[in-house]
């Protein structure tokens, strides 16, 4: 933390050091209230041995929209629910490319074409097939 040249001679007596937050000036005060809201906001209640992390971290009413919906993605339930969804999107597109590739004319007809490849070649058959119906 830099200091003004009125805080450096202020430094040298132990008495105005600004350990304590109740000391702080306004200006001081604010550097210092602009800290993450993941840090603690209140002591823990009940025998100071810490109290659980409820007491350590803001009510969910004082959180914003998006630090509520980041918090709820980072559990692990969220996590789990959140791959299985996405490991039925992959298999459900991976099945309509296998699908589409049954309706393309290829040579050999038992070659491997990546998604790009089976997407090209389709785009080129139906406009075969429209040139085809045209004629």
């Amino acid at each position: 933390m830099m200091l003004s040249p009125d805080q450096a001679a202020d430094s040298d007596h132990p008495s105005s050091a600004h350990s304590d937050p109740e000391s702080l000036s306004g200006a001081d005060a604010k550097v210092l209230g602009s800290v993450s809201d993941l840090e603690p906001v209140e002591e823990a209640e009940g025998d100071g041995k810490g109290g659980g992390r409820a007491a350590l971290y803001p009510h969910p009413q004082q959180l914003s929209r998006e630090e509520k919906r980041r918090r709820r993605r980072a559990t692990a339930k969220y996590r789990s629910a959140h791959a299985t969804r996405e490991r039925i999107r992959v298999e459900a597109f991976n099945l309509a490319f296998a699908e589409l590739r049954k309706l393309l004319p290829t040579l050999p007809p038992d070659k491997k074409l990546s998604k790009i490849e089976i997407l090209r070649l389709a785009i080129c058959y139906i406009s075969y097939l429209n040139h085809v119906l045209d004629v």
